[in-house]
């Protein structure tokens, strides 16, 4: 009897990759091989947290898939550890499909393949989905208490980028022994010698009356780099052209220049994707806290920039500013169907349109010039607005028309031949993260023996090892992957299949909903970019691998830690 093998395995915990399959494979081989079975395939996925669903799993996925396929070559699957692959209802969300395509599921906690009809088997099932959301959930308190009171008493510098005006610096070695003989050390804010003073400059100016507008013009005229332009490694998508009046707020209202450390100002919402398919699960979103629950270190802990007078007031000044904006502006929002929503690029400054509904009628508009300060002449106009009804029947035509029967192959060819250089880039980003970890973990390895040498306890090094050797192991894996594993992009086969799956969202495209089609947008991997000048829109798309999979566009925020997850 041949089985196909899953596992799952999170490196948010510094888990070796490679031994957590092996010991997953084993205890898989060791319920199924009894039985005269044997492992003839293998889904693992590496680095993704257990809340998420199957369908946004990449093995996960394609074992989904496989199940479909008459000639799969394998009978049943084996999981050798339910808590890893399945989270909260995920079983009994999952399950069916094995039913229906009549694939025996096997669990080691059941001592065999899982019976349909056994009430006991799925009692012992959603226990496990029910201790692993348990557990991922006690985590996630423990870690949220311990940083409340990291921030408040000791007001300790709990990562992130530093606020602009300050830059990080050394601040002694780690409290824990472990970690500070690992080589982790703490880091504490210090003031920039170049940008506080620009820190100081606004507060003063916004003072002394001067508007959030004003102050950005006068920061662009007098050539002083913008935040995103001043630290532009890590920015990549942000404009740096000019100053912001957003720019302007964030550093007015920020109260760690006051010199203590604030936490729990933003959280993280973990939101259904879509509220008419649940099984899809959950997206994180960052939302602002109230004010009322921050949380304030008792001291000052790094050398203030304003004083706790002077930000009372400017707080004082934006709220008066807010609530005579409040009185005046009386437009009653309503929430209206944009079909190209976030995917319309404004040609001339690359950011994003944003909706406007005017004349009963969608619209897109850049008003670039009204945020950012332009003493420097950019060639924008004030605002730059196009009709949505002017670019969706066309846009519709040229999506039917590019994943047409007749026209499919030169599609598949195209989309083939788009992925190569965004891929090589990931390739080589991968291979330098972990030649950078290997490099690090044969310094401390090397550190450790020295201790030996030196007569520190042979059981603690032994530990000490045993953890570099995990993290070694992972990052050599990932190398192996990176550059002579399985190839990172997609083949025109696989690309075919997905195009296939997408092919009965585009036949209901005409006549679909608004609010369906910016779905089917999205998913086709769409960006649009309008060219004023040329009274042109220019169309790309791109179907992602998976669905739903997306990546922080600002990359690593902590360079200072030493991996970065």
């Amino acid at each position: 009897m041949k089985f196909a093998f899953y596992g799952r395995v999170s490196t948010e915990d510094q888990q070796d990759p490679e031994a957590s399959r092996a010991w997953q494979v084993s205890r898989s081989r060791a319920l199924i091989e009894p039985a005269g079975g044997q492992i003839a395939a293998e889904f693992f996925d590496i680095g993704l947290s257990r809340s998420l669903p199957w369908k946004r799993r990449p093995q996960a996925s394609r074992l989904l898939a496989a199940l479909r396929d008459s000639n799969r070559g394998f009978d049943a699957v084996v999981i050798g550890e339910p808590q890893r692959a399945f989270y909260g209802n995920q079983f009994g969300l999952t399950f069916p499909l094995f039913e229906h395509y009549g694939v025996a599921l096997w669990v080691p906690e059941v001592g065999g393949a899982i019976d349909p009809g056994s009430d006991a088997h799925d009692l012992v099932m959603a226990l496990y989905g029910g201790m692993s959301k348990g557990e991922r959930n006690r985590i996630k308190i423990r870690v949220r208490s311990a940083m409340a009171a990291q921030a408040a008493t000791e007001g300790r510098y709990l990562g992130g980028r530093p606020p602009y005006g300050y830059r990080l610096a050394d601040a002694g070695p780690h409290p824990n022994p472990t970690k500070a003989l690992d080589g982790r050390r703490l880091h504490q804010l210090e003031p920039d010698p170049v940008t506080s003073l620009v820190v100081k400059r606004i507060y003063r100016d916004y003072l002394a009356g001067r508007g959030l507008f004003a102050i950005a013009e006068a920061l662009t005229a007098d050539g002083i780099l913008s935040p995103s332009a001043h630290d532009r490694a890590r920015n990549p998508h942000r404009t740096t052209i000019a100053w912001s009046k957003t720019a302007v707020r964030v550093i007015l209202t920020n109260p760690r220049y006051t010199g203590r450390q604030v936490w729990n100002k933003q959280r993280k919402d973990e939101v259904l994707i879509d509220v008419e398919d649940v099984a899809l699960g959950h997206e994180t979103k960052m939302r602002w806290n109230n004010p009322d629950s921050w949380i304030w270190s008792a001291q000052v802990v790094h050398e203030p920039l304003i004083s706790d007078d002077d930000f009372r007031k400017v707080q004082a000044q934006l709220a008066g500013r807010r609530h005579r904006q409040a009185t005046v502006t009386t437009i009653k929002r309503t929430r209206h169907p944009y079909q190209l929503r976030g995917l319309l690029f404004c040609g001339l400054c690359h950011r994003r349109m944003q909706g406007s509904w005017n004349n009963d009628k969608p619209h897109y508009r850049c008003v670039y010039p009204t945020e950012y300060g332009l003493a420097n002449h950019t060639e924008h106009p004030r605002s730059v607005y196009v009709r949505e009804e002017l670019i969706v029947p066309t846009l519709d035509r040229w999506l039917l028309r590019a994943f047409s029967p007749a026209a499919l192959p030169d599609t598949i060819q195209a989309l083939t031949d788009a992925q190569d250089e965004d891929h090589d880039e990931d390739a080589l980003a991968r291979v330098t993260e972990a030649k950078r970890i290997i490099a690090d973990c044969d310094q401390r390895l090397a550190r450790y023996r020295a201790a030996l040498e030196a007569g520190t306890d042979p059981a603690l090094i032994a530990r000490w090892t045993a953890d570099v050797n995990t993290t070694r192991a992972a990052a050599q894996a990932q190398l192996r992957t990176a550059t002579g594993g399985k190839p990172a992009r997609m083949t025109p086969d696989e690309i075919r299949t997905l195009v296939a799956a997408l092919g009965s969202i585009l036949d209901v495209l005409r006549d679909a909903d608004p609010a369906d089609k910016a779905k089917i947008y999205s998913d086709v991997g769409l960006r649009l970019t309008y060219q004023p000048g040329q009274n042109k829109v220019i169309a790309e798309a791109k179907p992602p691998a998976i669905m739903y999979e997306g990546s922080c566009p600002r990359g690593d925020l902590n360079p200072h830690a030493l991996y970065g997850h």
